[in-house]
């Protein structure tokens, strides 16, 4: 939940820092999101009403980012509705980075497990040499003869 929390504040940041212009480094993390995981929004399509870019650009159109793949004549317009993507970024993003996460917490384990063994390889090598004689001579102190 803490994760949703975070990337929901973190994408309605840069939702809302949108301009449209190619060099953008918000616009274009926006619109390759969108192109990559095929979503429109944070929700859906209808969250671009809210940002500043809409609002400026006064033509009730979304990103072309949002436009279906399939589809060339896709003008991002509210009134074709069916040309866009319906689902929203959002939880596209938060299930990739439980995915991500997940690889992570398996490698941290895989990692421990590694360590452990090597740890009761040394112990097991230790305990052998201690029963060994030539070993006890050094430990009293004594002369191998």
């Amino acid at each position: 939940s803490q994760v949703e929390d975070e990337v929901d504040h973190s994408i309605q940041k840069v939702y809302n820092g949108y301009n449209g212009t190619n060099p953008d480094a918000a616009s274009r993390a926006i619109d390759y999101v969108q192109r990559q995981l095929r979503c429109c929004g944070i929700h859906n399509y209808s969250d671009w009403e809210s940002t500043v870019w809409f609002k400026q650009t006064k033509n009730n159109s979304v990103p072309l980012s949002c436009c279906k793949a399939a589809l060339s004549n896709c003008t991002g317009s509210l009134t074709r509705p069916m040309d866009l993507y319906a689902e929203g970024c959002e939880a596209l993003v938060v299930k990739k980075l439980q995915e991500i996460m997940m690889y992570v917490i398996w490698a941290a384990l895989a990692f421990a497990a590694i360590q452990l063994l090597g740890m009761l390889c040394a112990c097991i090598v230790l305990c052998r040499r201690s029963r060994d004689p030539a070993y006890e001579l050094l430990i009293t102190g004594g002369t191998y003869a």
